[in-house]
């Protein structure tokens, strides 16, 4: 108690000198910047996890060919969550009566009160023929109809609608339903009625095929203890569908933002183990003295050891509290701003990015600031006359190893990716050692140059060179901080350029299927008429998964629910002799123009990863009756984003001409063409168009939300960084503002130190900087290949800015951290310094 008692009076003390200012900044800097990235980065993961569910109507979704009871229906109803159900089935959709009655086979689906729980429909009715949210679903006796559907059909709003036994009045067209973007590839004209009505309609009898959806959204903790349940209690014929089951397209926007506000929380701890760092060293500095002159009156080195312990104990708890406090203020002034910024309600903060602010600071200074505080202990007392005597204590070696490895850990922990874990620990290490190195070549070279120069450039950079050890330090430092910032920056601007270029205005917004072979090149004329230019048709033939390796497959070899739908689904098999820009070959060798000997198959990466193939293996299909087998002799990554056709297998040319085929294209039609789809469909009925319009409206609005989040992240990030690079530049001052004191009583004017100052600075910054930038770009190109799955190509322009932000950092660093020097007077500053 004695000696908390003893930490605590001497933490008071050092506070009110100021002895321990610079650290506690540096921690509450460091604390802050962790923290208040955590808590905007998951305040913005939960926004847009609500939001994309709107994709489902709900946060997740239980399908089944059988009404949904039991366990899964009572867990439904838990406390903190609500739940609705709906009915879909096929039915013939008649408009009309009489001779002009429209028939087409269609998608009903029948909404329980309260659908969508997440997301709205959009309308338009008779009363408000602009576009707007629902309010509810149709009222008994009414229905709605898709907007493609009504072309397709013909119908108007006020027609009567046939389904089975009942008729129901069309009162709203639906131009965005909830779950659009999660399958687009539904042709059939879809209708929706109250769930009141399903049963005068007769559909509903024995061997009817029906789907039944329950839909569930609530608290995020009630939410996962019904997805737990219900995963276990799923019967046959049931499955569990959540966001993850979205179109790739939609996805990826999704991933990679999560992706890149855990990058953003990496750089936040980096920083702050920046800071944390620099400050350590100079508060131990400060210290030393102190220190010998307690060991001359006897202390002993448990007491030293327990007395500073207990001081950082006490300052870390105290910065850690001060950060997260302010923390949270920043983050509830931001959250204002996000929300009307991506029109969605945020949900409240929660407690992980307080314990990661805890968590970070008390590591940090473990891993910094007690192995200085350690080596206290080992002062001699003849450092009371010599002050050129420092201590050395072998054990806090092993305290900054295991903080380096507590610190590793939590890098890792906050990637939540190997791949981004291995990269950043990785590139760290590499460039602290390229910092270290060129620091000492810098070093080694001014020294043969400083008898050359003149003037204050000489003092300023013979000043690099005089304390070895110090610019050492502050170089790998600074670098190290602005190599973080730098990769923020870089991959921060890939993903914006991707989201930019992937949905663009001329994305192809509609899919034409079910075209025969005589009608390739009468339908590629009827599009180049219209002046959409000259479609790409594909062909494609349907078949079921027969064999793997001679062995019969199906969807009981595998346990993982996707893997065990995709096996069972017809496949589309199409061929081509070359591939699109969007496909890649990451694995094998694709086949050219000329027929191949044997089959050979070319398969999506993530397909075969699903399903288990693997280069080298025979799969075979059953077509038709018929048995097509082949040879996997290539992996494509396909980039969906691309909203082109694109085929999970591939058949090498020639092989799937014996089999009936139809094909498939895709197109950008422009606003200015609104009877496009009734022309095409008036020349050639028996073709089907996908008008995804309303679904690249939800991925663009989904893109432009989660780009809204990484740019708010962003730059805050960024300013909480350069705030903590300010910190640890300014904590290494000391030395410098001695040597300014003892320059200033032997008559150096301001211009000459401040002209010394900046060459110091700006040597260091801009040794920095470049290897920064450089480092940032390598890593860069690294984290967009393997962890966001980017095209990436060097930008020596970015680079450039960063070895000229590296020396404008330290240069305004620096100064501002040496003003002390010209503003006060050198008796006061030597007098301090000394003391």
């Amino acid at each position: 108690m004695n000696t908390l008692r003893l930490a605590w009076r001497q933490l008071c003390r050092d506070l009110v000198a100021g002895e321990v200012r610079i650290l506690l900044a540096a921690l509450v800097l460091a604390v802050v910047a962790v923290t208040s990235v955590g808590f905007v980065t998951d305040r913005a993961e939960r926004a847009l996890a609500i939001e994309a569910n709107r994709l489902l109507g709900g946060d997740v979704v239980v399908r089944g060919d059988a009404p949904i009871t039991g366990a899964i229906l009572d867990a439904s109803r838990a406390s903190g969550l609500r739940s609705t159900q709906t009915t879909e089935l096929n039915t013939m959709i008649r408009v009309g009566d009489g001779d002009d009655a429209q028939l087409r086979l269609g998608d009903l689906r029948a909404l329980g009160e309260g659908f969508p729980l997440r997301g709205s429909f959009t309308l338009t009715d008779a009363k408000t023929p602009a576009e707007h949210a629902a309010n509810g679903i149709p009222a008994p006796g009414t229905l709605w109809m898709t907007r493609a559907g009504a072309d397709t059909l013909g119908a108007k709003l006020g027609d009567t609608v046939s389904l089975g036994d009942a008729t129901l009045t069309l009162v709203a067209l639906v131009t965005q339903e909830p779950d659009a973007a999660l399958d687009y590839f539904n042709v059939a004209p879809k209708v929706f009625l109250n769930a009141s009505d399903l049963p005068s309609t007769g559909l509903v009898q024995l061997g009817s095929r029906i789907g039944y959806r329950l839909v569930v959204a609530g608290e995020a903790g009630a939410v996962e203890r019904f997805t737990a349940t219900a995963r276990g209690a799923l019967g046959r014929g049931q499955r569990l569908e959540t966001i993850q089951d979205a179109r790739p397209e939609v996805r990826s926007a999704l991933d990679r933002a999560g992706r890149f506000l855990g990058l953003a929380a990496l750089v936040s701890v980096i920083l702050a183990a920046v800071a944390v760092a620099m400050a350590a060293r100079r508060h131990s500095e400060r210290h030393l003295s102190g220190v010998a002159v307690m060991r001359c009156l006897g202390a002993q080195q448990s007491r030293l050891v327990g007395i500073h312990v207990g001081e950082l104990v006490l300052l870390g708890l105290i910065a850690c509290s001060v950060g997260v406090v302010v923390a949270f203020g920043l983050q509830w002034a931001i959250a204002g701003w996000l929300e009307s910024a991506l029109k969605v309600a945020i949900p409240p903060a929660g407690w992980g990015p307080v314990a990661q602010g805890f968590g970070v600071g008390l590591i940090v200074l473990l891993a910094f600031g007690a192995p200085p505080v350690l080596a206290l202990r080992r002062v001699p007392a003849l450092r009371v006359l010599r002050r050129d005597l420092d201590p050395t204590e072998p054990s806090a070696v092993l305290v900054a190893l295991a903080g380096f490895a507590g610190l590793a850990a939590l890098l890792w922990w906050k990637a939540g990716s190997p791949v981004l874990g291995f990269a950043m620990l990785g590139g760290i290490a590499v460039t602290l050692a390229v910092l270290a190195g060129m620091a000492m070549l810098l070093i080694l070279v001014v020294r043969k140059l400083r008898s050359r120069l003149r003037g204050s450039l000489r003092y300023g950079l013979a000043n690099v060179s005089r304390r070895a050890g110090t610019s050492i330090a502050q170089i790998s430092a600074l670098g190290l901080g602005l190599m973080a910032l730098l990769l923020l920056t870089f991959v921060r601007t890939d993903l914006l350029d991707r989201w930019q270029l992937a949905l663009q205005a001329d994305a192809p917004n509609r899919f034409i299927i079910n075209v025969q072979d005589d009608q390739v090149q009468p339908v590629a004329d009827f599009m180049a008429k219209q002046g959409l230019g000259q479609p790409t048709l594909f062909p494609m033939v349907r078949g079921r998964l027969q064999s793997l390796n001679g062995k019969a497959a199906s969807g009981a070899d595998y346990t993982d629910d996707e893997a065990r739908r995709r096996a069972e689904r017809e496949f589309n098999l199409s061929t081509a002799t070359s591939l699109r820009e969007d496909n890649k070959v990451t694995a094998g060798k694709f086949w050219g123009a000329q027929p191949t000997p044997t089959t050979e198959l070319s398969v999506e990466e993530g397909f075969a990863k699903q399903l288990r193939w693997k280069l080298g293996d025979t799969v075979a299909f059953d077509i038709a009756g018929q048995t097509l087998e082949g040879r996997i002799t290539s992996l494509r990554k396909v980039d969906w984003e691309s909203f082109k056709p694109n085929f999970f297998v591939m058949v090498s040319p020639g092989v799937l001409q014996d089999y009936p085929a139809s094909h498939i294209t895709a197109i950008n039609v422009p606003p200015d063409h609104p009877r496009f789809t009734a022309q095409l469909v008036q020349a050639f009925p028996n073709l089907s168009v996908i008008d995804i319009d309303q679904v690249l409206k939800q991925v663009r609005s989904t893109a432009d939300q989660v780009s809204t989040v990484v740019q708010v992240v962003f730059w805050f990030s960024l300013a909480a960084g350069l705030l903590v690079l300010m910190a640890a530049v300014s904590a290494s001052q000391d030395e410098r503002l001695l040597e300014g004191g003892v320059m200033r009583v032997l008559g150096g004017s301001r211009r000459q130190l401040r002209a010394a100052q900046a060459s110091e600075f700006a040597a260091i910054g801009l040794l920095s900087g470049l290897v920064a930038a450089v480092a940032a770009s390598i890593l860069s190109g690294v984290v967009a290949v393997k962890v966001f799955n980017l095209p990436w190509a060097p930008s020596w322009t970015l680079a450039a800015i960063g070895g000229i932000a590296g020396v404008v950092a330290a240069l305004v660093a620096g100064l501002f951290a040496t003003r002390k020097v010209l503003d006060a007077p050198p008796s006061v500053t030597l007098r301090e310094l000394q003391s």
